[in-house]
């Protein structure tokens, strides 16, 4: 992999944050944009902008084809069975919300069992939590070993009841870096007679995915996190899982008809797209998984790896016992996210003094309160790197946490503060 090449791609890459080059370490939470995707989304405004599926004037079709094409381009990437199995959404909060609301209306009764993990983002809990609260639903987490692995037996318990009727998992932890063992977790909860959902939020930017291997019911991921557009992302379902939802939003482009005393509605993905859609994000997301593509996932996954060795090794190798690295150690076992805390040093503290340096890492629990309950701390620091980062970056992080360990090593350490 042409690493500079790549990086000579990413305008925002070329800033200066205090006088410093940036390193930009939080692509786990947004990912920077190259050229190409810049210019797709900037191309379809100045050229082809115009409402979908409405207009029969030229324009309108040409906005149309592209917007599905788009469609289609993500179908490819994930080996759906057809494009009408993905759903256009503005991410993955979106997608498990659209996702509970319906199972809700037509699917889940009171009494009924969702069962998650400790280890998910809030979007994967909340939506579940508000289910509870007004559909009286039970709802059940997976918890973790202390590797950071799920304990599947505690899946196997909440099975084996019959009351489980939706597993939904994260496929990579936002936190731990830990890959679930997804089409496992799918062929238990299936057997046991449950739906699945994958929030694949931290693995579509990493690895190529194929829901037909994975096993699941329903995928979600988002655009942002995958070098796309803000605002836009995807719900994957089964087509007859899909057709069996209700819609979630009414409004226009999702009926078939409307009258004063009934509405039917179109069949999906349409039904799930009430409204003026993201085309713009679309068109801009096919650029990104077309640059995916053109860089390899095989280069990429090996890149990933030599950057995730380099920093866990480094952390390891010069901060010993005071620097503590969340997740599994077998570097084979997790993505390129590491999540760490310095004894007595507050995550912001650290966040903060790294940005002086012009290194941009995230710091806080990470909307998985959760799983900082389960370890015990109030938040940590963590290092996203990904295609555009170089090694030499991972070794201007550790030189500045190393300031950062003689700066707190003058001063008494205690336990940071909740916060």
């Amino acid at each position: 992999m042409d690493v500079d090449r790549i990086r000579a791609e990413f305008p925002l890459l070329l800033r200066t944050v205090h006088d410093r080059p940036i390193v930009y370490l939080d692509s786990a939470a947004t990912s920077q944009k190259p050229v190409a995707v810049i210019r797709a989304e900037e191309q379809y405004y100045a050229h082809s902008n115009a409402n979908v599926h409405r207009g029969v004037y030229a324009l309108s079709a040409e906005a149309t084809e592209e917007f599905e094409s788009a469609r289609g381009r993500v179908a490819r990437l994930l080996n759906a069975g057809s494009p009408s199995e993905v759903v256009f959404v503005r991410g993955t909060t979106e997608a498990i919300n659209l996702l509970a609301t319906s199972l809700g209306r037509s699917t889940l009764h009171r009494g009924d069992r969702v069962v998650t993990t400790v280890m998910e983002h809030h979007s994967n809990i909340v939506p579940w939590q508000m289910l509870r609260e007004y559909a009286g639903i039970e709802l059940s987490f997976v918890g973790i070993d202390d590797q950071g692995r799920l304990r599947l037996d505690d899946l196997d318990r909440l099975l084996a009841d019959g009351r489980t009727k939706v597993v939904t998992v994260t496929h990579v932890s936002n936190v731990l870096g830990t890959v679930n063992p997804v089409r496992e977790i799918a062929d238990r909860a299936h057997a046991a007679g449950a739906l699945v959902i994958v929030d694949a939020a931290q693995s579509a930017p990493h690895r190529r995915l194929d829901v037909r291997t994975l096993g699941a019911d329903f995928l979600a991921f988002s655009g942002h996190k995958t070098l796309g557009p803000m605002g836009i992302g995807v719900l994957w379902g089964k087509a007859d899982r899909l057709e069996a939802l209700p819609p979630c939003m009414g409004g226009g482009e999702m009926i078939r008809e409307v009258h004063t005393d009934r509405v039917s509605y179109r069949e999906a993905p349409a039904k799930f797209e009430a409204g003026t859609p993201n085309v713009g994000g679309a068109v801009g997301l096919a650029a990104a998984l077309d640059y995916l593509e053109g860089v390899g996932w095989d280069d990429l996954r090996a890149h990933d790896a030599r950057l995730l060795r380099r920093l866990v090794t480094g952390l390891e190798d010069r901060f010993g016992s005071r620097a503590r690295v969340v997740g599994p150690t077998a570097i084979a076992d997790r993505e390129a996210v590491v999540s760490f805390s310095f004894d007595g040093v507050h995550p912001h503290d650290i966040a903060s003094l790294l940005d002086a340096d012009g290194i941009c890492v995230r710091a806080g629990h990470h909307c998985a309160q959760p799983l900082m309950d389960r370890l015990g701390v109030p938040g940590l620091t963590r290092a996203s790197p990904y295609l555009y980062n170089t090694e030499a970056e991972i070794d201007l992080l550790l030189d500045s946490l190393a300031k950062v360990d003689r700066l707190f090593s003058s001063v008494p350490r205690s336990s940071p503060a909740a916060g």
